[in-house]
């Protein structure tokens, strides 16, 4: 009986840690909050360019450029609190904020 605790219980433990992908720590927060606050600005040019590619250059000169500041603003934001927060496990686990892109760069490095 015992054996098949055992037998159970390192089951559990390797299912549970092979689920593991990937735990982030202070410094991945503090590296991602810097790297926003630093890139932040690039939204306008982005999202203007990208307006401009799909809908003409009028909607990228207005709805891009209003897309753009929007999403400065909330880069620059998470950026900060992040920076000023990185040694607080908040959110859980100290997991990024922004998820889609986590960095602004990570929106050219399509695989």
């Amino acid at each position: 009986m015992n054996y098949l605790k055992i037998i159970v219980l390192a089951l559990v433990l390797c299912l549970s840690i092979s689920s593991i992908t990937y735990a982030y720590g202070p410094m991945d927060k503090l590296g991602r909050g810097v790297a926003n606050v630093l890139t932040s600005t690039f939204e306008v040019p982005e999202r203007m360019g990208r307006e401009t590619d799909e809908n003409g250059i009028f909607a990228g000169s207005t709805v891009g450029l209003f897309k753009g500041v929007v999403e400065t603003v909330k880069r620059l934001v998470v950026g900060e609190y992040e920076t000023a927060t990185f040694y607080a496990p908040v959110p859980c686990g100290y997991k990024p904020i922004l998820t889609d892109p986590e960095f602004f760069m990570d929106r050219f490095n399509k695989t």
